[in-house]
């Protein structure tokens, strides 16, 4: 009896021993993740100046990532301007500003959801993707029939996706900003009579500098990070087939938690500068 109870205690003992080992492994594990994606883009900054330049594969995922996010982004766009004005309308009205409208849907868009919105569903829809074709290439040996053949793949995979990111979100962003803008006048003019000058007149009134420029800017390290982090996570997938669905993941939920701390520090930079 006293044996079974030593034995048990024993037991219970090694259990607690390997719990209260969990959370500092998982910690040891984030921050060792944190130091192999730096070392992962300062390669890229190393390789991009770095020739042979795959101008070629570049224009291809340009197109890839650009024209065929247009359809998805553009949707998006209509229904957030369209829904924004709508729900914003009855407390604008509560306060006799409802002129206001098309100015604070403007700005709302513009500084702020439309980029955000935009590069969630930027990192849904292109990141997975990157994640899943990288991971599969690399379980398939592809990456390394590259190497034996005498291409860099690193330059001619990460480097070319990268930079397409990018350079193509900030323009699916104005397109998105415009689309909404759009979806607003639609909007106002469900219970309204607002004619497509006077809209855009008020907008554009209220409309600054300041309001564009930081918006614009941000949306690069957005899509600098959704890339580089979909690209780390195929690039370096393992397990076999299991291995692409874990990639294509973890690259989202880590390129959305980039999105949202880039914001954030963003957001205070602007208003430090305001």
């Amino acid at each position: 009896m006293s044996q079974d109870l030593k034995t048990s205690g024993e037991t219970a003992l090694k259990k607690a021993l390997v719990l209260s080992k969990r959370p500092s492994n998982a910690l040891k594990g984030f921050f060792e993740e944190i130091a192999q994606l730096t070392l992962f883009s300062m390669r890229f900054f190393r390789e991009v100046f770095v020739p042979p330049y795959e101008l070629r594969e570049l224009g291809k995922q340009a197109f890839l990532i650009g024209y065929k996010s247009f359809p998805l982004v553009a949707i998006t766009g209509f229904i957030m301007g369209l829904v924004l004005t709508i729900q914003a309308r009855p407390t604008l009205s509560e306060f006799g500003a409802e002129s206001w409208l098309p100015a604070m849907v403007a700005v709302s868009i513009i500084r702020e959801i439309g980029p955000v919105i935009t590069a969630l569903i930027f990192a849904g829809k292109v990141g997975s993707g990157i994640g899943a074709e990288l991971a599969s290439m690399k379980v398939t040996e592809q990456i390394d029939a590259m190497e034996v053949s005498g291409i860099n793949p690193f330059n001619y995979i990460v480097v070319t996706r990268v930079l397409s990111a990018t350079l193509m979100l900030p323009v699916l962003v104005i397109v998105a900003d415009s689309i909404s803008l759009y979806g607003s006048y639609i909007g106002v003019n469900l219970q309204g009579d607002v004619s497509f000058q006077l809209f855009f007149l008020q907008v554009f009134e209220k409309l600054s500098f300041m309001d564009v420029f930081p918006a614009i800017i941000k949306t690069f390290f957005f899509g600098f990070s959704i890339a580089i982090i979909s690209c780390y996570k195929g690039y370096n997938a393992t397990k076999g087939t299991e291995g692409v669905g874990q990639a294509a993941n973890s690259a989202v939920v880590l390129a959305s938690l980039s999105i949202f701390i880039i914001d954030m520090v963003a957001v205070q930079i602007t208003s430090l500068l305001n």
